[in-house]
C-alpha cells in the first residue's frame, strides 16, 4: 500500500509564526467601509508607552473629525477615526511622534 503525501492537511495561508514578531513592530493604518460612502480609519500597533487619549485628542482637533479608542483582546488599544485619514495619520505619526516611515504600513483600497 502506498501513502499519498499530498493530501496532508496543510494550510498555505496559515500564520507561520515568523510574521508575528515583525507585525508587532509595525503600526497598521487601515480603512474600513461603513454604510454607504462612510469610512472608518483605524490605527493599531502603537506601543503602550504613548498616551492614547492625548493622541486621539490631537488627531481629532487637527483633522476635524470624531474618534474613539477601542480595546481589543488580541490587538490591544485601537484608535478609530471617522473618514479616510490614512495619509494624514501617517504624517502626524512621523512628524509629531517621531516614528519612522518604514515602520508604518497603510492598508486599504
Amino acid at each position: 500500500m502506498t501513502s499519498i503525501e499530498n493530501l496532508k492537511a496543510f494550510d498555505p495561508f496559515a500564520d507561520t509564526g515568523d510574521d508575528d514578531t515583525q507585525s508587532t513592530n509595525y503600526i497598521h493604518i487601515r480603512i474600513q467601509q461603513r454604510n454607504g460612502r462612510k469610512t472608518l480609519t483605524t490605527v493599531q500597533g502603537l506601543s503602550d508607552d504613548y498616551d492614547f487619549k492625548r493622541i486621539l485628542k490631537a488627531l481629532k482637533k487637527d483633522f476635524a473629525c470624531n474618534g474613539n479608542i477601542v480595546k481589543d483582546k488580541e490587538l490591544g488599544e485601537v484608535i478609530q477615526l471617522q473618514g479616510d485619514q490614512r495619509a494624514k495619520v501617517q504624517e502626524f505619526l512621523t512628524d509629531k511622534l517621531g516614528l519612522q516611515k518604514k515602520n508604518i504600513k497603510i492598508h486599504g483600497f
